[in-house]
């Protein structure tokens, strides 16, 4: 079997993307999935992304962890609407479905892909840290340098802790900045640390306004893999109006025997 793929990356966030209007892929083979994602004996990736047709929308987003569990992805979702554009099917602006539903993204002048999150409510706010769902779930931890933390080690306490063994997630360590905030992931269905992960950043960046008191404005965050923006509007109840902006890349394209 052939396969032919995109490999892109969203800040260091490497997503091998499939075309699938036709459906010739069969997304019900958890097994290729994985084995595609491999970086030793397959393309390697942080996920894997079918574009698929939509009937009301520009396009259906199917997105896999590396392990085959599906989630929401929001750097993923950025790539893929970089590549929907290469195909034809949009052009600055997209319209499309993923996991958790219907997203918006715009293309900006400098190829950098503005994405729409949906909103954010229940925000669990303990002594030290914030625990929320930007369409997948993220444990926010605020430490001083983050770059002396084992986040492999730290990540897998909590991510395998009592509470979150069955149904897994996400931890993000967070350091202020004069600028903004820096940011380190351990994801869950990669089950490593990755140079960046996008719900993740938001995540962070909601968490930053809260402890800051933002009511609304734009935050900056670095990652091991480059920067991106958060936008947000504060509500009574949570957030509203966010917004993920950063850069996209086409890394190569290829076909490859399965």
């Amino acid at each position: 079997m052939k396969i032919k793929f995109d490999k892109y990356q969203g800040t260091g966030n490497d997503f091998i993307i499939v075309d699938n209007r036709n459906t010739s892929f069969d997304k019900n083979n958890i097994e290729l999935v994985q084995n595609l994602c491999n970086r030793k004996f397959g393309i390697g990736s942080d996920g894997l992304i079918l574009i698929e047709n939509h009937v009301e929308w520009d396009f259906n987003m199917v997105f896999f962890n590396p392990d085959g569990s599906q989630s929401f992805c929001g750097n993923g979702s950025r790539c893929a609407v970089a590549f929907a554009r290469e195909l034809g099917i949009v052009n600055d602006f997209a319209k499309f479905n993923s996991t958790d539903g219907y997203h918006e993204a715009i293309i900006e002048s400098n190829g950098s892909v503005k994405l729409k999150m949906h909103n954010v409510f229940n925000i669990e706010v303990g002594d030290s840290h914030h625990y929320m769902d930007t369409g997948s779930p993220h444990y926010n931890c605020f430490e001083n340098n983050i770059d002396t933390i084992d986040i492999v080690a730290k990540g897998r306490e909590i991510r395998y802790s009592n509470r979150f063994k069955e149904i897994g997630t996400n931890v993000n360590f967070i350091e202020h900045l004069s600028n903004g905030i820096k940011v380190r992931t351990y994801e869950r269905g990669v089950e490593n640390e990755t140079l960046s992960c996008g719900t993740g950043v938001t995540a962070c960046a909601l968490s930053a306004a809260l402890v800051a008191k933002a009511l609304s404005g734009e935050i900056k965050v670095n990652t091991l893999g480059g920067d991106l923006s958060v936008s947000f509007r504060q509500t009574l109840d949570g957030f509203e109006d966010i917004w993920l902006t950063g850069p996209t890349k086409l890394v190569f394209n290829g076909e490859i025997e399965m």
